[in-house]
């Protein structure tokens, strides 16, 4: 379980790309909960260490306990046990509402994980904008995974407005964050004036950036880009 605070496909793209993330994330969307699910927060959790001994039945008592005295985070990981049927049974309605309650508390994950349940449909009507809504929420708060929700939300016009700009700035902060996914396509943006000004140099330091992930397909993009810089020079 984790307190989120502050912390593509080579070659294909950038609109495949795209599309392939959005399917990923209906996809996925219970997986990414059961992930964040069992990450530690300390080590001196009393929730967490009955968690990671294997008493889910007392971790779920013990996260439901502070959860109803409001905090935020034993909300969010209650809803993941409940959600996940651990400890006890499986309840989808009781999982969403304390998801929603440590959403509404400001918790970044519990905001993403939302997000993705209105796109999936799950436990929640299925609302492109209420999941846009969410995911803005948690990357004001420089949840990366979020970053890269909207802006794909922007890029698309699925959810929201389709705006290059605000596509541009939400994929350029997910690549300061260290999404590889993200700073290939801010290169590209880059690359080809998309939502920012055409800039071959900061579309070659993306790439480089994403290749340096071991983005073969970044990699390319940037010894193109090089050569282009470089003819340019001696003209």
């Amino acid at each position: 379980m984790i307190d989120w605070t502050d912390n593509h496909t080579p070659g294909i793209p950038v609109k495949h790309l795209l599309a392939s993330q959005v399917s990923a994330g209906i996809a996925t969307a219970l997986i990414g909960l059961a992930l964040a699910a069992v990450a530690a927060t300390s080590g001196t959790d009393a929730g967490w260490q009955a968690y990671r001994g294997g008493d889910y039945a007392a971790a779920r008592m013990i996260y439901e306990q502070a959860a109803t005295k409001g905090d935020r985070l034993a909300q969010f990981n209650l809803a993941m046990m409940l959600l996940r049927g651990e400890g006890g049974g499986t309840d989808l309605d009781q999982g969403v509402s304390w998801l929603r309650k440590a959403a509404e508390a400001g918790h970044p994950q519990a905001q993403y994980s939302l997000g993705l349940l209105y796109e999936s449909g799950i436990g929640v009507p299925r609302s492109l904008t209420s999941a846009t809504d969410w995911w803005q929420r948690a990357a004001e708060q420089g949840h990366t995974d979020a970053q890269v929700q909207v802006a794909t939300q922007y890029f698309l016009g699925r959810g929201a407005p389709k705006d290059l700009k605000l596509a541009a700035r939400w994929y350029e902060a997910a690549a300061q964050n260290g999404d590889a996914g993200a700073q290939y396509i801010i290169g590209s943006f880059y690359e080809h004036g998309d939502g920012v000004p055409l800039d071959l140099r900061k579309a070659l330091d993306w790439y480089v950036e994403a290749a340096k992930q071991g983005d073969a397909g970044a990699a390319v993009q940037a010894k193109d880009v090089a050569r282009r810089l470089s003819e340019g020079a001696k003209h």
